[in-house]
């Protein structure tokens, strides 16, 4: 019977937010486990639709299964819209490379802050991490999957550049002082800062996600959704030709960017348990 426990994660100094909060999925039985740390993508959150019910399925399959909040979701735990709208608004997409690296140094060494204390040191297979994520959370992991301790990396529907906006789109967004977004699913009106248009534009070596699809040596399965509306499959394709082997390209044919998963979750569809099906078996080959 898999089990749950709250974490809290502390940032360094320099970070915009204090700390990162997060759910351990992890199996009844005594580890170390095999470990996967979930990434959510643009306007998601670790309780969004599926993700809940995939670190279930991975605390079922043996796996100890991390997820967290980025900073710039601006959500606390059990929220299902933006509280904190100036973080969502100071976000970048460098800011979430670097709290991916602090969760997997947290795993990978120091354990996290749980209620009875530290859970982490003999409980983590340091031996056996993989990375998860879904859309922008996909280039999350990208950006640190080049660590010695990635051991295999899953991503669902993720995106091949950051760069997702036009040259007269950035100049609006420049002359305004932020860029607005508006979340489909709550009707909130929320708004991009000009910090991650100078990320963008400031560190578009370190954020590019074709040279870091090459430079990672994890086997890599990516899953996509031949319809996906938000992030087309030719994006998959681009990853794919830029990644070194080993790594496999899985088409859920007629799939949209969810799979067919909704928030609040209505359960799987049979989009999302082939994607679900297939990222259990490439973790338990790859992490065995």
């Amino acid at each position: 019977m898999a089990q749950q426990l709250p974490f809290r994660l502390s940032l360094p100094a320099s970070a915009r937010a204090d700390f990162l909060e997060g759910f351990i999925d992890h199996p009844s039985n005594p580890g170390p486990w095999p470990t996967v740390i979930i990434c959510h993508g643009f306007k998601g959150f670790m309780e969004w639709g599926f993700f809940s019910a995939l670190a279930h399925l991975l605390a079922e399959r043996g796996f100890a299964a991390v997820r967290f909040n980025f900073s710039g979701a601006g959500q606390r735990p059990g929220e299902d819209r933006v509280s904190d709208l100036a973080a969502f608004e100071a976000n970048t997409f460098s800011r979430e490379g670097e709290e991916l690296g602090t969760v997997l140094d947290a795993v990978g060494g120091g354990g996290l802050e749980v209620e009875r204390g530290v859970f982490g040191p003999g409980q983590f297979d340091v031996e056996r991490i993989g990375l998860f994520g879904h859309s922008r959370g996909g280039g999350a992991v990208l950006q640190v999957a080049d660590d010695p301790r990635v051991r295999s990396v899953v991503t669902w529907a993720g995106v091949s550049t950051y760069q997702r906006w036009n040259d007269e789109q950035k100049e609006q967004w420049r002359k305004a002082g932020g860029f607005p977004v508006m979340n489909g699913r709550t009707g909130q009106e929320l708004t991009l800062g000009l910090g991650l248009l100078d990320d963008i534009e400031q560190n578009a070596d370190a954020l590019d996600l074709e040279a870091a699809a090459e430079r990672r040596e994890a086997p890599w399965l990516i899953v996509h959704g031949g319809n996906d509306e938000t992030v087309p499959i030719e994006e998959a394709e681009t990853l794919y030709a830029a990644a070194r082997e080993p790594r496999e390209l899985l088409q859920v044919q007629d799939a949209g960017h969810t799979f067919g998963a909704k928030h609040p979750f209505q359960g799987p569809t049979p989009h999302l348990i082939e994607a679900m099906n297939a990222t259990q078996d490439w973790f338990r080959k790859t992490l065995a």
